[in-house]
């Protein structure tokens, strides 16, 4: 089963750390010496070896030069910036609101002719209403102290749904019960969502399964993770995305699933959960 949704970033950074590491030893060079070259803190040098730390381009034309391997600076950057997108905080990528990150899932989506989702937090956005959109938004928004783009990100999230209605893009959703009984808004905002759920699940592109509170775990609550056809994973912490790319850990998110699945209920059983969340707010 996963392990760290971030064991992929790391595991990234520690081997870009390992390429600039031969870089220092075939120059025979120390780390102070590559230090005094660069004209920055051993310290800082050390950050990057252990991987704790990102080197900027700067950085690694500084690193480069100071090896005496300006023919590697092209190749490092573009490793260092695949590592970067990889691991992406949000307060980094909601600096201006959070309509471009809207933007970038609504890309992913397009481009991906199926993606399966567990999620356990909240209503997948390609499911969201306005109203609950906005809800949600608010609360994140507020908590992370980021600009207040709200009505623009809404309406950003809100296109992705149109993949709902169109040939060429399944999706198939598993949804922990609970979230269903998680107020996101006022009493009305969650009706309609929850009723939203009901208007979507007999399209021919979707699969909406409920796991019941009372299903027997043969997975334990995972965070929220979207599996885009079989090449990349995306698994939502409280600080950041995660983008998983490694084949062994995008088979366990898979097989994750595959055993997430078999807890679930679909069809009629599915809505008679739907419906007694929505029963439960009167």
């Amino acid at each position: 089963m996963p392990t760290s949704p971030s064991s992929s970033a790391q595991a990234a950074r520690e081997a870009l750390a390992v390429r600039l590491a031969h870089l220092v030893k075939d120059a025979q060079l120390t780390g102070r010496e590559l230090s005094a070259r660069c004209g920055w803190h051993p310290a800082k040098t050390s950050r990057i070896l252990r991987g704790r730390a990102a080197p900027s381009d700067a950085d690694l034309r500084a690193w480069c030069t100071a090896c005496v391997a300006d023919d590697q600076v092209d190749d490092l950057i573009a490793t260092a910036r695949a590592v970067e997108s990889m691991y992406t905080e949000w307060r980094r990528l909601h600096r201006d609101g959070m309509r471009r990150a809207q933007q970038e899932v609504l890309t992913r989506n397009a481009t991906a002719r199926t993606c399966r989702a567990y999620v356990s937090n909240v209503i997948p956005g390609f499911f969201q209403t306005a109203g609950y959109a906005e809800a949600l938004m608010r609360t994140i928004t507020d908590f992370q102290g980021t600009p207040d783009d709200i009505p623009e990100a809404v309406a950003a999230r809100l296109a992705r749904s149109r993949f709902l209605y169109e040939g060429g893009h399944r999706f198939v959703v598993l949804i922990e019960e609970w979230v269903l009984r998680a107020r996101i808004g006022d009493t009305q905002t969650m009706a309609s969502q929850l009723q939203h759920l009901l208007t979507v699940m007999p399209l021919p592109w979707v699969s909406l399964g409920i796991i019941p509170l009372t299903a027997p775990r043969t997975v334990w609550p995972l965070e929220a993770f979207y599996l885009y056809d079989d090449h990349n994973t995306v698994v939502e912490t409280l600080t950041a995305g995660i983008s998983v790319r490694q084949p062994r850990e995008i088979a366990d998110y898979t097989r994750a699933f595959t055993a997430l699945s078999t807890m679930a209920v679909h069809g009629d059983a599915a809505r008679v959960l739907i419906r007694a969340a929505i029963d439960a707010l009167e």
